[in-house]
């Protein structure tokens, strides 16, 4: 049965507009996205297949054009869209971030990580520039790769932070695949960059390492 024969009270998108979007299921959310189902399957069901074959929604977003792609009701436009919709909800927290303090809003700050980080197969390095009332000023990916304290550069990160005239910097990098706990490469990484940006008067404020979901903040844990 397709959905638009189905009770009202059952449909999704009238669901989400009557209970709210946190009311719905994955694949229901997912069926509002998708708009139609393929011959066969209904949205909700084509969307209960995506979640299977990827695992996660985590994995979903992070699929590739030619992944997402290789199923059934999917291609290019969807992928498009789904992209347009990562990006928006990265901007929104960052608005979020910039119109109050950073140290306020932890929350927003590891939920825009999270949403940064998200698909990305390599290692990357940002940098969040704060002011002196510690809002966020910008925030800029300064490396990737495979990053050790011998191949993401202080000076660098000090001529960026002078420019943007920031009292105060947070690092944030990601483990691919693995866990967010640092490595001994990314203490010694942080021992270095805090000796380099005490040179100019800039403190570094935190370094987050971001995993799938997880973020291990160094301030929390006592290693900056």
């Amino acid at each position: 049965m397709a959905i638009k024969e189905w009770p009202p009270e059952r449909r999704p998108r009238e669901r989400l507009i009557r209970e709210g979007a946190a009311a719905l299921s994955d694949a229901e959310l997912l069926a509002v996205f998708l708009r139609t189902g393929i011959p066969g399957k209904d949205a909700v069901q084509l969307g209960q297949q995506i979640l299977h074959h990827f695992g996660s929604l985590q994995a979903m977003f992070g699929a590739s054009l030619e992944a997402f792609s290789a199923l059934r009701g999917l291609g290019p436009a969807k992928f498009s869209q789904l992209q347009a919709v990562m990006e928006l909800a990265r901007r929104a927290i960052l608005e979020e971030i910039k119109a109050g303090q950073a140290l306020n809003s932890p929350r927003a700050v590891k939920e825009y990580l999270r949403i940064t980080f998200s698909g990305k197969d390599f290692e990357s390095f940002h940098v969040l520039f704060l002011d002196v009332k510690n809002r966020l000023i910008d925030a800029r990916e300064m490396f990737r790769g495979t990053l050790t304290h011998t191949s993401v550069y202080p000076r660098e990160v000090v001529k960026a932070a002078l420019a943007c005239n920031a009292a105060s910097i947070m690092l944030a990098h990601n483990h691919p695949s693995g866990t967010p706990d640092p490595s001994e490469s990314d203490l010694l990484l942080t021992r270095a960059l805090v000796q380099a940006m005490a040179l100019v008067d800039i403190r570094i404020l935190d370094h987050f390492v971001v995993a799938g979901h997880q973020v291990h903040s160094f301030a929390e844990h006592g290693q900056l």
